[in-house]
């Protein structure tokens, strides 16, 4: 991993991956050419370091387990599943230590009066569940919503989307099927998917296996940037409801499928679609919605539910020495959590720390923004509130 420029101290930097295909959407944007595998100059790196001169609690069905939070259960856990979120978190310390300033949602690049914010990632092993299921025209939709939810969370309208789609064969057929989830994506987040990678790579993957990573580009005034730096105790927090699982956690999700000695084929318990039909609805894509909110005012923080859940996410939007209480029973948790977690005998602390347990993104408000968000965003919930003292605790 190397460096191009010396960090400015303006700039909030987030660990970016590789990209470079023709657009698919947008016809007056400007398309790039595809590269073809091994164009790039050997001192090429993923992470590139760049300098500028320039009220009341609604209540709802409390669905989580009787299972004492914190209290091992004798069941799976997502560091069993080969996951260590502890180490993940310890690897951004150390990279903070070369490139500070990173660690939020999103990199920060300043551009006039604006800031560009970039934000990249995959879908992780939720691919698998793709291959077993042969649902591959949704996995895109999870790629972009993966990508565009991070950046909308510091106020910034995504502008572009670039893709990288590597294999060992091509079947131009399969990556159709993918490439067009992708393009939905961008579709629902209004930006344009401006260009991509294909690469084509005999025996590193399996049969008819592929991997897929992806990266947004959005645009926000500077004075205009949602930080969590006005955030105060008494603020109200806002849950905005998933689709289910989203993007992450699936190592887990499939050790206990494994174990669960049901197949994706069978019904998912209570309801009437099947366990991979629920597992693999796509990530909902926040953007418009978010817009839209932020535009009204009274938005002083926001988190984007994905990997560490509420215990690891929410934090990272407070200042120093706020934390969260989040309502137990404040909102309605999918079936399919609680099947996860039935079936796995997880304990609810790992839960809140793996999965987004039906809540996807979370606002925190003043007291008078959050009256009129609960009206106008159907599905929206009061979840809790931020107080002083660190962390987050339920009650």
């Amino acid at each position: 991993m190397s460096t191009a420029l010396k960090p400015n101290a303006e700039l909030a930097l987030a660990f970016a991956s590789s990209f470079s295909r023709p657009s698919y959407l947008k016809p007056n944007s400007t398309q790039l050419p595809r590269m073809p595998s091994g164009s790039l100059p050997n001192n090429f790196s993923g992470l590139l370091l760049a300098s500028s001169s320039g009220h009341s609690q609604s209540k709802h069905v409390c669905s989580l387990s009787k299972i004492d939070s914190g209290e091992s259960s004798g069941g799976f856990s997502y560091k069993d599943a080969g996951v260590d979120i502890d180490a993940g978190a310890e690897l951004v310390r150390r990279i903070a230590k070369m490139a500070p300033g990173i660690g939020g949602f999103g990199g920060f690049f300043p551009l006039g009066d604006s800031y560009l914010v970039a934000g990249t990632d995959g879908v992780g092993t939720k691919l698998k569940l793709a291959f077993d299921t042969g649902i591959h025209d949704t996995i895109g939709i999870d790629l972009v919503a993966m990508s565009v939810n991070d950046i909308v969370t510091s106020g910034a309208k995504p502008l572009f989307f670039l893709d990288y789609y590597a294999t060992s064969r091509l079947d131009v057929d399969l990556a159709e099927k993918v490439i067009k989830g992708i393009v939905d994506g961008c579709q629902q987040s209004d930006c344009a998917l401006l260009g991509g990678e294909t690469a084509e790579m005999p025996g590193f993957y399996a049969e008819g296996e592929y991997d897929l990573s992806g990266c947004a580009v959005g645009i926000v005034k500077k004075d205009s940037v949602i930080n969590g730096k006005n955030i105060v105790a008494g603020d109200v927090l806002i849950g905005l409801p998933s689709s289910g699982v989203h993007s992450n956690g699936f190592s887990l999700v499939r050790r206990v499928l494994a174990h669960s000695g049901l197949s994706l084929k069978d019904q998912l318990p209570g309801k009437s679609v099947t366990l991979g039909e629920a597992l693999m609805t796509p990530t909902v894509i926040y953007v418009k919605q978010m817009l839209d909110i932020i535009s009204k005012g009274g938005v002083k923080g926001i988190a984007h539910i994905t990997g560490g859940g509420f215990t690891d996410n929410i934090p990272r939007v407070f200042p120093k020495g706020l934390g969260a209480v989040i309502y137990n029973g404040s909102w309605e948790i999918p079936a399919v959590f609680k099947w996860i977690q039935e079936a796995g005998r997880i304990d609810d602390a790992e839960m809140r720390r793996t999965f987004n347990m039906g809540i996807g993104m979370v606002l925190v408000v003043s007291r008078e923004a959050s009256c009129r968000i609960l009206e106008d965003e159907n599905g929206a919930y009061c979840i809790g509130e931020v107080v002083t003292g660190e962390g987050v605790s339920y009650r």
